[in-house]
Protein backbone atom coordinates (compact mmCIF):
# COMPACT_ATOMS: atom_id res chain seq x y z
CA UNK A 1 0.00 0.00 0.00
CA UNK A 2 1.13 3.56 -0.69
CA UNK A 3 -0.37 6.98 -0.09
CA UNK A 4 0.61 10.10 -1.99
CA UNK A 5 -0.90 13.58 -1.70
CA UNK A 6 -0.50 15.97 -4.65
CA UNK A 7 -1.28 19.66 -4.19
CA UNK A 8 -2.90 20.84 -7.41
CA UNK A 9 -4.00 24.26 -6.14
CA UNK A 10 -2.90 26.12 -3.02
CA UNK A 11 -4.05 29.73 -3.49
CA UNK A 12 -6.73 31.46 -1.48
CA UNK A 13 -9.81 32.88 -3.28
CA UNK A 14 -8.16 33.72 -6.62
CA UNK A 15 -5.28 32.18 -8.57
CA UNK A 16 -1.90 33.86 -8.65
CA UNK A 17 0.98 33.52 -11.10
CA UNK A 18 2.41 30.62 -9.10
CA UNK A 19 -0.68 29.15 -7.44
CA UNK A 20 -3.96 27.76 -8.71
CA UNK A 21 -7.12 27.69 -6.60
CA UNK A 22 -7.85 24.92 -4.12
CA UNK A 23 -7.53 21.26 -5.10
CA UNK A 24 -5.78 18.27 -3.57
CA UNK A 25 -5.44 14.77 -5.01
CA UNK A 26 -5.00 11.81 -2.68
CA UNK A 27 -3.78 8.59 -4.28
CA UNK A 28 -4.19 5.53 -2.08
CA UNK A 29 -2.64 2.59 -3.91
CA UNK A 30 -4.28 3.64 -7.17
CA UNK A 31 -7.61 4.78 -5.69
CA UNK A 32 -7.68 8.52 -6.41
CA UNK A 33 -9.81 10.95 -4.40
CA UNK A 34 -10.06 14.65 -5.20
CA UNK A 35 -10.64 17.17 -2.40
CA UNK A 36 -11.99 20.44 -3.80
CA UNK A 37 -11.83 21.35 -7.46
CA UNK A 38 -11.10 25.01 -8.09
CA UNK A 39 -10.96 26.56 -11.54
CA UNK A 40 -8.32 25.03 -13.80
CA UNK A 41 -7.98 21.82 -11.78
CA UNK A 42 -8.13 19.67 -14.91
CA UNK A 43 -5.15 21.55 -16.37
CA UNK A 44 -3.24 21.12 -13.12
CA UNK A 45 -3.96 17.39 -13.30
CA UNK A 46 -2.56 17.30 -16.83
CA UNK A 47 0.61 19.08 -15.75
CA UNK A 48 1.02 16.81 -12.71
CA UNK A 49 0.29 13.72 -14.88
CA UNK A 50 -2.19 12.38 -12.32
CA UNK A 51 -4.69 11.09 -14.90
CA UNK A 52 -8.45 11.62 -14.63
CA UNK A 53 -9.48 8.25 -13.21
CA UNK A 54 -11.01 9.74 -10.06
CA UNK A 55 -13.14 7.61 -7.73
CA UNK A 56 -14.87 10.53 -6.00
CA UNK A 57 -14.73 14.28 -5.42
CA UNK A 58 -15.23 15.82 -1.97
CA UNK A 59 -16.11 19.53 -1.97
CA UNK A 60 -15.59 21.43 1.29
CA UNK A 61 -17.99 24.29 0.45
CA UNK A 62 -19.60 25.98 -2.50
CA UNK A 63 -17.44 29.03 -2.99
CA UNK A 64 -16.37 29.02 -6.62
CA UNK A 65 -12.63 28.79 -5.88
CA UNK A 66 -13.35 25.35 -4.40
CA UNK A 67 -15.77 23.79 -6.88
CA UNK A 68 -16.08 25.62 -10.20
CA UNK A 69 -13.41 23.42 -11.81
CA UNK A 70 -15.77 20.44 -11.56
CA UNK A 71 -17.56 21.48 -14.75
CA UNK A 72 -14.48 21.47 -16.95
CA UNK A 73 -13.26 18.25 -15.35
CA UNK A 74 -16.56 16.51 -16.10
CA UNK A 75 -16.38 17.65 -19.73
CA UNK A 76 -12.85 16.26 -20.02
CA UNK A 77 -13.88 12.95 -18.48
CA UNK A 78 -16.77 12.75 -20.95
CA UNK A 79 -14.52 13.48 -23.93
CA UNK A 80 -12.20 10.74 -22.65
CA UNK A 81 -15.14 8.29 -22.89
CA UNK A 82 -15.46 7.70 -19.17
CA UNK A 83 -18.19 5.19 -18.31
CA UNK A 84 -17.61 4.60 -14.61
CA UNK A 85 -20.00 6.48 -12.29
CA UNK A 86 -18.65 9.46 -10.35
CA UNK A 87 -19.86 10.58 -6.94
CA UNK A 88 -19.45 14.18 -5.81
CA UNK A 89 -19.88 14.78 -2.08
CA UNK A 90 -20.67 18.23 -0.75
CA UNK A 91 -22.61 20.27 1.77
CA UNK A 92 -25.64 22.01 0.23
CA UNK A 93 -26.08 19.34 -2.43
CA UNK A 94 -29.38 20.84 -3.68
CA UNK A 95 -27.56 23.88 -5.06
CA UNK A 96 -24.99 21.81 -6.93
CA UNK A 97 -27.65 19.47 -8.35
CA UNK A 98 -29.54 22.54 -9.60
CA UNK A 99 -26.43 23.84 -11.35
CA UNK A 100 -25.90 20.48 -13.02
CA UNK A 101 -29.48 20.48 -14.27
CA UNK A 102 -29.21 24.06 -15.57
CA UNK A 103 -25.98 23.30 -17.42
CA UNK A 104 -27.34 20.05 -18.86
CA UNK A 105 -24.94 17.71 -17.08
CA UNK A 106 -27.25 14.73 -17.38
CA UNK A 107 -25.92 13.36 -20.66
CA UNK A 108 -22.19 13.03 -20.17
CA UNK A 109 -21.92 9.35 -21.01
CA UNK A 110 -21.37 8.39 -17.37
CA UNK A 111 -23.56 8.79 -14.29
CA UNK A 112 -22.79 11.67 -11.91
CA UNK A 113 -24.22 11.43 -8.42
CA UNK A 114 -24.28 14.45 -6.11
CA UNK A 115 -24.49 13.41 -2.46
CA UNK A 116 -25.05 15.73 0.50
CA UNK A 117 -23.01 15.14 3.64
CA UNK A 118 -23.34 16.41 7.19
CA UNK A 119 -21.13 16.51 10.23
CA UNK A 120 -20.24 12.95 11.24
CA UNK A 121 -21.21 11.28 7.96
CA UNK A 122 -18.65 9.05 6.31
CA UNK A 123 -18.17 7.39 2.93
CA UNK A 124 -16.80 3.87 2.92
CA UNK A 125 -14.20 2.69 0.40
CA UNK A 126 -12.13 -0.47 0.32
CA UNK A 127 -9.62 -0.30 3.21
CA UNK A 128 -10.49 3.27 4.23
CA UNK A 129 -13.25 5.78 4.86
CA UNK A 130 -13.62 9.53 4.38
CA UNK A 131 -15.18 11.23 7.39
CA UNK A 132 -16.95 14.60 7.08
CA UNK A 133 -16.76 17.09 9.95
CA UNK A 134 -18.27 20.53 10.44
CA UNK A 135 -15.99 23.52 10.02
CA UNK A 136 -16.58 27.23 10.63
CA UNK A 137 -16.75 29.32 7.46
CA UNK A 138 -19.11 32.05 6.22
CA UNK A 139 -21.12 29.47 4.24
CA UNK A 140 -22.04 25.87 5.07
CA UNK A 141 -18.75 23.97 5.09
CA UNK A 142 -17.14 20.64 5.87
CA UNK A 143 -13.65 19.30 6.34
CA UNK A 144 -12.67 15.73 5.50
CA UNK A 145 -10.53 13.08 7.16
CA UNK A 146 -9.11 10.15 5.20
CA UNK A 147 -8.90 7.30 7.73
CA UNK A 148 -7.30 4.02 6.71
CA UNK A 149 -8.53 0.83 8.38
CA UNK A 150 -6.46 -0.66 11.18
CA UNK A 151 -3.58 -2.77 9.94
CA UNK A 152 -2.64 -6.22 11.10
CA UNK A 153 0.04 -6.44 13.72
CA UNK A 154 3.68 -7.15 12.92
CA UNK A 155 4.70 -10.74 12.32
CA UNK A 156 6.56 -12.16 15.33
CA UNK A 157 9.27 -14.49 14.03
CA UNK A 158 10.18 -15.70 17.53
CA UNK A 159 6.63 -16.86 18.22
CA UNK A 160 6.54 -18.65 14.87
CA UNK A 161 9.80 -20.42 15.70
CA UNK A 162 8.49 -21.45 19.10
CA UNK A 163 5.56 -23.08 17.33
CA UNK A 164 8.01 -24.92 15.09
CA UNK A 165 6.82 -23.27 11.88
CA UNK A 166 9.57 -23.23 9.23
CA UNK A 167 10.31 -19.95 7.39
CA UNK A 168 8.75 -19.65 3.95
CA UNK A 169 5.25 -19.64 2.47
CA UNK A 170 3.59 -20.45 5.80
CA UNK A 171 5.05 -17.27 7.29
CA UNK A 172 3.62 -15.27 4.38
CA UNK A 173 0.14 -16.73 4.81
CA UNK A 174 0.08 -15.95 8.51
CA UNK A 175 1.39 -12.43 7.89
CA UNK A 176 -1.51 -11.89 5.45
CA UNK A 177 -3.97 -12.90 8.18
CA UNK A 178 -4.63 -16.44 6.95
CA UNK A 179 -4.80 -19.47 9.26
CA UNK A 180 -2.61 -22.44 8.35
CA UNK A 181 -2.59 -26.15 9.09
CA UNK A 182 0.75 -27.26 10.48
CA UNK A 183 1.20 -30.83 11.63
CA UNK A 184 -2.00 -31.68 13.42
CA UNK A 185 -2.61 -28.12 14.57
CA UNK A 186 -4.41 -25.09 13.16
CA UNK A 187 -2.24 -22.00 13.61
CA UNK A 188 -4.24 -18.77 13.54
CA UNK A 189 -2.73 -15.34 12.78
CA UNK A 190 -3.36 -14.04 16.31
CA UNK A 191 -0.86 -16.63 17.57
CA UNK A 192 2.02 -14.97 15.71
CA UNK A 193 0.91 -11.39 15.05
CA UNK A 194 1.24 -8.42 17.37
CA UNK A 195 -1.47 -5.93 18.20
CA UNK A 196 -3.27 -4.16 15.37
CA UNK A 197 -1.73 -0.89 14.26
CA UNK A 198 -3.52 2.31 13.28
CA UNK A 199 -3.73 3.11 9.58
CA UNK A 200 -2.83 6.38 7.93
CA UNK A 201 -4.86 9.50 8.68
CA UNK A 202 -4.89 12.62 6.50
CA UNK A 203 -7.07 15.59 7.48
CA UNK A 204 -8.04 18.49 5.20
CA UNK A 205 -9.89 21.46 6.68
CA UNK A 206 -10.88 23.50 3.65
CA UNK A 207 -11.62 27.14 4.55
CA UNK A 208 -12.32 27.56 8.24
CA UNK A 209 -11.76 29.58 11.36
CA UNK A 210 -9.94 27.51 14.00
CA UNK A 211 -12.24 24.74 15.26
CA UNK A 212 -11.50 23.11 18.63
CA UNK A 213 -13.27 19.91 17.57
CA UNK A 214 -10.59 19.48 14.94
CA UNK A 215 -8.09 18.63 17.67
CA UNK A 216 -9.92 15.33 18.25
CA UNK A 217 -10.56 14.71 14.54
CA UNK A 218 -6.88 15.20 13.70
CA UNK A 219 -5.48 13.45 16.78
CA UNK A 220 -2.21 11.69 15.86
CA UNK A 221 -2.83 12.31 12.15
CA UNK A 222 0.03 11.65 9.76
CA UNK A 223 -0.82 14.82 7.85
CA UNK A 224 -2.93 17.86 8.68
CA UNK A 225 -3.64 20.17 5.73
CA UNK A 226 -4.97 23.37 7.27
CA UNK A 227 -6.26 26.70 6.04
CA UNK A 228 -3.61 29.36 6.78
CA UNK A 229 -4.69 32.30 4.68
CA UNK A 230 -2.95 34.97 6.78
CA UNK A 231 -0.40 35.68 9.46
CA UNK A 232 -1.67 36.90 12.82
CA UNK A 233 -1.03 40.50 11.79
CA UNK A 234 -4.36 40.11 10.00
CA UNK A 235 -6.05 38.21 12.80
CA UNK A 236 -9.09 40.51 12.81
CA UNK A 237 -9.58 40.03 9.07
CA UNK A 238 -9.18 36.25 9.47
CA UNK A 239 -11.91 36.26 12.12
CA UNK A 240 -14.22 38.39 9.99
CA UNK A 241 -13.81 36.21 6.91
CA UNK A 242 -13.78 32.93 8.91
CA UNK A 243 -10.29 31.85 7.96
CA UNK A 244 -7.29 30.74 10.02
CA UNK A 245 -3.87 32.24 10.52
CA UNK A 246 -0.65 30.26 10.38
CA UNK A 247 -0.53 30.50 14.17
CA UNK A 248 -4.05 29.09 14.48
CA UNK A 249 -3.14 26.11 12.28
CA UNK A 250 0.06 25.45 14.24
CA UNK A 251 -1.77 25.52 17.57
CA UNK A 252 -4.28 22.94 16.30
CA UNK A 253 -1.44 20.76 14.99
CA UNK A 254 0.38 20.89 18.31
CA UNK A 255 -2.72 20.07 20.37
CA UNK A 256 -3.63 17.20 18.03
CA UNK A 257 -0.09 15.79 18.07
CA UNK A 258 -0.02 15.44 14.29
CA UNK A 259 3.15 14.29 12.55
CA UNK A 260 3.23 16.95 9.84
CA UNK A 261 1.36 20.19 9.14
CA UNK A 262 0.84 21.67 5.68
CA UNK A 263 -0.37 25.27 5.35
CA UNK A 264 -2.56 25.98 2.34
CA UNK A 265 -5.14 28.43 0.91
CA UNK A 266 -2.41 31.04 0.83
CA UNK A 267 -3.52 34.64 0.38
CA UNK A 268 -2.05 36.53 -2.59
CA UNK A 269 -0.54 38.91 -0.01
CA UNK A 270 2.11 36.25 0.64
CA UNK A 271 2.71 35.12 -2.94
CA UNK A 272 6.25 36.51 -2.78
CA UNK A 273 6.80 35.96 0.94
CA UNK A 274 5.31 32.62 2.01
CA UNK A 275 8.12 32.32 4.54
CA UNK A 276 6.19 34.76 6.77
CA UNK A 277 3.53 32.09 7.26
CA UNK A 278 6.15 29.42 7.80
CA UNK A 279 8.07 31.44 10.38
CA UNK A 280 4.93 32.15 12.37
CA UNK A 281 3.83 28.51 12.42
CA UNK A 282 7.31 27.19 13.29
CA UNK A 283 7.33 29.16 16.54
CA UNK A 284 4.61 26.75 17.74
CA UNK A 285 4.93 23.58 15.63
CA UNK A 286 8.22 22.53 14.08
CA UNK A 287 7.31 20.02 11.35
CA UNK A 288 5.43 22.35 9.02
CA UNK A 289 5.65 23.35 5.36
CA UNK A 290 3.81 25.85 3.18
CA UNK A 291 2.08 24.05 0.32
CA UNK A 292 3.10 24.83 -3.25
CA UNK A 293 1.37 23.80 -6.45
CA UNK A 294 2.53 20.33 -7.59
CA UNK A 295 4.17 19.58 -4.25
CA UNK A 296 3.88 15.87 -3.43
CA UNK A 297 3.98 14.19 -0.05
CA UNK A 298 4.25 10.41 0.12
CA UNK A 299 3.60 8.88 3.51
CA UNK A 300 5.79 6.11 4.89
CA UNK A 301 4.97 3.41 7.38
CA UNK A 302 6.48 3.56 10.85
Amino acid sequence: MFLKVTFLGTSGTVPSVDRNTSSILLNYSGCKILFDCGEGTQRQMMKAKTGFNIEAIFITHLHTDHFIGVFGLLETMSLNSREKPLSIYTPNSKFLRKLFREFGYHNLGFPVRVVGLRDGDFVRFENFKVLAFKTDHIVESLGYAFVEDERRGKFNVEKARELGIPPGPLYSKLARGEAIEFGEKIITPDMVLGEKRPGWKVVYTGDTAPVEKLVEIAKNADLLIHDAAFTSELDDWAKETKHSTARDAAEIAKKANVKKLVLTHISARYSKEPEKLLEEAKKIFENVVVAEDFMEIELERD
